[in-house]
Formats: structure tokens, sequence, C-alpha cells
């Protein structure tokens, strides 16, 4: 039998990040690889965006990934993709999350993994549409990790189409950015 020491941590870290296309990366791309006229099976939509804080004082890093859209939902109004991407949170490491991505409604997506303080990290991820594909909010409900530090956290910003990143996080100013942050 496994000593409890060596289980992994069960307690639910949640965690808030704004992801913010500011239409600067050339993202995201859209490959039509169905050659339809119409959102359809199998095209591609490589992206990435620029992350904030929930608090939107400080500039994380970057998303980066892919979706692969599996049914457009004209009734909705929207489609449903799979996706597959990880937030970059500098010297602090990444986390990799997979699932649904509904652009029409909220959804949760996996917690896959990560690297530095991330590392064995578990659990899922809200996410939220705000202004499509522009501005999302993320609430992580992460397990397998010690703790998170007093920098990615804080009170979050209730989301709405009227958020923005504060000027100095959107200036990357040394004090409103993580070290070493992912640009």
């Amino acid at each position: 039998m496994a000593s409890s020491s060596s289980e992994r941590p069960t307690k639910v870290h949640e965690l808030y990040v704004y992801e913010i296309n500011e239409r600067d990366r050339g993202s995201p791309a859209y490959l039509r690889l169905s050659q339809k006229s119409v959102n359809s099976l199998g095209d591609l939509v490589p992206f990435s965006n620029k992350i904030y804080t929930g608090d939107l004082q400080k500039r994380l890093g970057i998303t980066a990934g892919m979706c692969i859209l599996i049914e457009n939902k004209p009734e909705k109004k929207g489609d449903r993709y799979e996706a597959t991407f990880s937030f970059y949170f500098g010297d602090y490491g990444h986390i990799s999350v997979q699932g649904p991505y509904l652009t029409y409604e909220d959804t949760c997506l996996a917690v896959t993994g990560g690297s530095g303080i991330f590392e064995g990290v578990y659990g899922q991820v809200k996410l939220q549409q705000i202004v499509f594909p522009f501005k999302l909010f993320y609430t992580f409900y992460l397990k397998g990790i010690a703790g998170l530090p007093e920098e990615l956290l804080g009170k979050p910003v209730e989301p709405n189409p009227a958020v923005e990143p504060s000027p100095a996080a959107k200036a990357c100013e040394p004090q409103a950015t993580v070290a070493n942050f992912t640009n």
C-alpha cells in the first residue's frame, strides 16, 4: 500500500486567466482543408494569443495550439472544434489542455499536464467565450500540484466584452509581467 506522502495532491487550486487576441500575431489562421466555402470537418485553426492574470494586472505569456473543426452548427451560429493547446507562463512553466471548443457556448476541457511548477498537474478548465474569437476567460481547477504563487492569483475581473489588460501589462512593463514570459 502506498504511503499518503507519495500520493498526488488532490486539493483544487483555482487559477483565472484572460486570453486576448490583440490582432497583432496573425492569429488565428484558418486553413480550409475541406476546400468548401463553409466551415467543414477537418478545417484547421492554428492560433496564438496573449494571456493575462484574471485581475488583468500582469502579462503571463501566450497560448499556442490547434483546433480541428469537427462540426459546423449553423443553427447555433458557430462551430465545434477539438482543441489541443498550451498556456505559457514564463519561468513558471506551462499547462496543456485538450477537449471540445464550442464557439457558441461555454465548455470544459481537460488539463492534461504541464511543466515547471505545473509538473504533474491535472484537472479541468472552464472556457468562457466573451467576444469570439478575441476575448476568452478561463477558470482552471488544478490538482496534483502543491500550490500557486501569489503573483498568479488575485481577484478576477468579472468577464465582460469591455475588459482590457492594464496599460502596464499591455505595454509589458517589467513590474506587470511574469519573469521571462513567452511573447
